[in-house]
């Protein structure tokens, strides 16, 4: 079959109510066939044939199976099975599980052989249906298409749930109550990353050539990391410029934008101290107060929750608001709308920069000039306002995701077991009792008769939808491990006592680090003979690999390198030996320490 078959003619096919009327006619002697075709716009030929195949109880009833003119191919799958199909690839695309056209295929395969159905020889043979149902799936169902997705952590995926985002909504709105915050008190504070290799845009080049090559600087760049914030009216705060430098100069910032600040950072990322910096110059930019506070939304970085930024926001009147984790993608303004159209104006700059310097790399002491050039392009009032509005930040809106955005969570989704041991203490409360006995027996009847067909549908549909032949994934229910990493949430990190908490976490977290190492030989630390082996074996290959000299047992006088057996260190003198030789003594005195003591006693 030809996949790209087009049909040559334009011939009317009436509908199938047309040719039962007009039988109809010719059967009760109303009119002739030639009349009846000429009337009902009917090929004589047609209506002749279909008169010879119709029959009398079909003419009665108006329902005919009598299929006349030109009729679609035969398929394997019929249209609403193609349409639960469709279903099931929507709903796994939706979920970041979507198929690969060949695993849509053996899809197919399995679905048609589930469905018994009549398949080609070349299905059989391949375990696969073939391009050419494929091709014409596509085309039968014009919502779909072959899409490249975008890789998306398992962590956003999940992250990104119900629970989380009423979390962060229930935090904005308490906050909206208490301050009252304008357009001009919201704002949004995040870094990113710019390099010196920018990505290069498509360009107009000849067809023939598989590679098509633009100059950058070099092979790897280096980052830099810009820190901006943004309000809802519009406006934006000069940047911070974080350099993987160690000490920061003034010359640093040649070209970036009017009032902008900079650091210097082996990393080149933001940390505790830089951070605090930033508070800075946002509390001198802003000019906010306790009187006229502001709201700051940012994420959960470590660095954004050292204590003395948090105690520096309070004393100045910045409210801090924590967005949930890994869920910036969705809900951060500057991710949403800023960041993306920011690094595309850097990259044209960049390419422009080579252009105008030609034999020149791009260092980072001419990032500031580049990212200063592109703000201006891409900090425009309607790319920010609309950043806000799309994450539901201002104008509040704590219904802005759809059900369809939550349905990357659905893998990890599981009810909650807290919620559902209340429910179960709850008592029940008795209605039927304001019911009248007709009323109620009525309710039953329907609960039951809707119960008994939703189950008979869900068993339809569990034993005839793909989901059945290929459930989605789900993963298992977690296991509760005695070490976790704490995880963050959305919070308000100058209310006091989410301050306190975090404090004590910071300074559990600097006392566990400078807990001295515990001696394995010390008299109040037991450990197993096992494990003091086999440090005394480590400490013996790390000793004997820094030194030149061959290292010999003190009994045998064998050689470590031919030796295959365990050797023991004397705790005196610090020589070796055989483990057998030493009698597989683990506090081990070789003999000439030990006959020295003999002669000290005597």
């Amino acid at each position: 079959m030809v996949r790209t078959y087009k049909k040559k003619t334009d011939r009317y096919i009436p509908p199938a109510d047309i040719f039962l009327r007009a039988a109809r006619d010719i059967r009760n002697g109303i009119s002739s066939i030639r009349k009846a075709a000429a009337d009902y716009n009917i090929n004589y030929k047609t209506l002749s044939r279909f008169c010879k195949k119709v029959t009398p109880e079909e003419l009665a009833n108006n329902i005919t199976k009598v299929q006349m003119g030109y009729q679609k191919p035969r398929q394997v799958f019929s249209e609403e099975e193609e349409m639960q199909l469709e279903n099931y690839l929507k709903k796994a695309a939706d979920i970041y599980f979507g198929l690969t056209p060949k695993e849509v295929k053996r899809l197919a395969y399995d679905y048609a052989k589930a469905l018994g159905k009549v398949m080609p020889q070349k299905w059989i043979d391949t375990l696969m249906a073939g391009p050419d149902w494929f091709s014409g799936f596509l085309k039968r169902h014009p919502r779909l298409s072959i899409r490249t997705p975008q890789s998306t952590s398992l962590s956003r995926a999940t992250s990104f749930n119900r629970t989380n985002v009423a979390a962060f909504f229930d935090n904005l709105a308490n906050l909206f109550d208490r301050y009252s915050f304008r357009p001009t008190d919201i704002y949004n504070m995040d870094e990113t990353g710019v390099t010196t290799v920018q990505r290069p845009d498509r360009i107009v080049a000849r067809k023939g050539f598989r590679q098509i090559g633009a100059i950058t600087s070099t092979e790897r760049g280096t980052l830099v990391t810009v820190a901006i914030a943004v309000s809802a009216s519009g406006n934006s705060i000069p940047p911070l410029f974080i350099f993987p430098r160690v000490h920061f100069k003034d010359h640093f910032l040649r070209g970036a934008p009017a009032g902008s600040i900079g650091a210097a950072n082996r990393s080149g990322w933001m940390n505790n101290d830089i951070f605090l910096t930033f508070m800075k110059h946002l509390v001198a930019t802003v000019k906010c107060t306790k009187k006229s506070p502001i709201l700051l939304l940012l994420d959960n970085l470590d660095s954004h929750l050292s204590i003395a930024s948090l105690n520096f926001a309070k004393d100045n009147g910045v409210v801090m608001l924590s967005f949930p984790p890994h869920c910036s993608h969705k809900m951060q303004p500057l991710d949403r709308s800023v960041f993306y159209s920011l690094k595309k104006f850097i990259n044209s700059n960049c390419e422009s920069w080579l252009r105008t310097n030609p034999g020149k790399t791009i260092t980072i002491y001419d990032i500031p000039g580049i990212v200063g050039n592109a703000i201006p392009l891409a900090l425009v009032p309607n790319n920010v306002t609309s950043g806000f509005k799309v994450s539901g930040i201002y104008p509040f809106n704590r219904d802005i995701f759809s059900d369809q955005d939550f349905l990357p969570s659905y893998v990890t989704d599981r009810p909650n077991p807290n919620q559902e041991s209340a429910n179960l203490l709850q008592p029940v409360e008795m209605t039927t009792n304001t019911l009248s006995p007709s009323t109620s027996a009525q309710a039953e009847s329907w609960s039951s008769t809707s119960a008994s067909s939703a189950s008979t549908i869900s068993a339809i549909e569990s034993a005839f939808s793909p989901e059945a032949i290929r459930p989605l994934p789900k993963a298992q229910e977690r296991k509760n491990t005695k070490q976790q990493r704490k995880k963050r949430k959305s919070a308000i990190l100058t209310d006091t006592p989410v301050k306190d908490e975090l404090e004590a976490e910071q300074v559990a977290r600097a006392n566990k680090a400078e807990k001295p190492k515990r001696n394995l030989f010390s008299e109040n630390f037991s450990v197993s003979s096992n494990k003091k082996k086999k440090y005394q074996r480590k400490q013996h290959k790390q000793e004997s690999s820094s030194e030149e000299e061959e290292t010999f047992c003190l009994v045998c006088d064998g050689n470590y390198s031919n030796s295959k057996d365990s050797w023991l260190q004397c705790t005196r003198c610090k020589r070796w030996a055989h483990e057998k030789c030493a009698n597989r003594n683990l506090f081990y005195v070789c003999h000439n320490c030990d006959s020295d003591d003999d002669d000290d006693s005597s």
